[in-house]
């Protein structure tokens, strides 16, 4: 099983639109409550980690079927939040004893901020990159639609946060790098977001691998149907749509855009170019 528990500052202060070191000062104001309630990773566990906008609501989806031979029930009649929830906000301690182990969690912490339990853990952990300039656009279109967040600016002014560090959980190449850990050995999985998108089937197949997992033929069918973006864009389970339009406004931006390589042909920025590769060059 899998159990969490975050201290409520973090989300008192917006956790989503902070970056790290103000994180850190703000548990440092409150000690002795995080300590106190700070995660517990019990085996066996299953949790999805990626930055922000890099493939959450996809583990989110096809971690479940996986998990429980194929069965949809839980995508088509939970929310996402509810289903796997996020180890990082309250509302996990709310929901967590309601699900079945092994319980699956996603997380967009890095790994130098996980709890000790994790380390004392068998959890086993899927880690989803995705090509930074497509975490820009995505980013920069939810603080666009999310009313808890900060008026980005204009793209430019967003860019600038981003490569700087100042966006929610840190700059990407951190956040790549320290899950790229030899210290989890073979209880970390490594995917993309670019491989799911190009062929969803061949990347369940690793997961079901890692996870020690079978499914038919046909279940697999049904999993990987569901799981793709068109079909998760108009699940109401999935696509935020229940979310108050006071807090996300799918009107100004929806939360599933396009689920594509979106800077293909947007962002021809020769600066922005050359430092994401630069950044991107320290992980090879």
């Amino acid at each position: 099983m899998h159990t969490v528990f975050f201290s409520s500052c973090v989300q008192q202060h917006r956790l989503v639109a902070l970056h790290f070191p103000y994180i850190a000062i703000i548990f440092a104001e409150d000690a002795k409550y995080y300590k106190c309630t700070c995660m517990k990773v019990i085996s066996p566990s299953f949790i999805g980690f990626c930055l922000c906008f890099s493939g959450t609501t996809w583990v989110q989806e096809i971690l479940p079927p996986l998990l429980n031979g194929g069965d949809l029930t839980s995508v088509e009649t939970i929310p996402n939040w509810d289903r796997v929830p996020w180890l990082e906000e309250t509302r996990a301690s709310v929901v967590l004893d309601k699900l079945h182990s092994p319980r699956a969690l996603v997380s967009h912490m890095p790994y130098n901020l996980m709890p000790s339990s994790f380390f004392k853990s068998k959890a086993k952990v899927i880690y989803v990159a995705r090509n930074p300039k497509d975490v820009l656009v995505s980013s920069f279109h939810f603080h666009q639609m999310a009313s808890f967040l900060e008026d980005p600016g204009t793209f430019e002014e967003f860019v600038d946060k981003f490569l700087s560090g100042k966006v929610f959980f840190g700059k990407w190449a951190d956040h790549v790098k320290s899950w790229r850990n030899p210290e989890l050995g073979d209880r970390i999985l490594y995917i993309t977001y670019e491989e799911m998108f190009q062929d969803l089937r061949q990347v369940l197949g690793r997961i079901l691998k890692f996870l020690g997992r079978e499914l038919s033929a046909e279940a697999l069918d049904r999993v990987v149907n569901h799981g793709t973006f068109k079909n998760m864009k108009t699940n109401k389970m999935s696509n935020y749509s229940l979310v108050p339009e006071n807090i996300m406004d799918c009107k100004k931006s929806p939360f599933l855009r396009k689920g594509t390589q979106v800077l293909k042909h947007q962002l021809r920025d020769v600066f922005l170019n050359i430092v994401i590769l630069n950044e991107t060059s320290l992980l090879i």
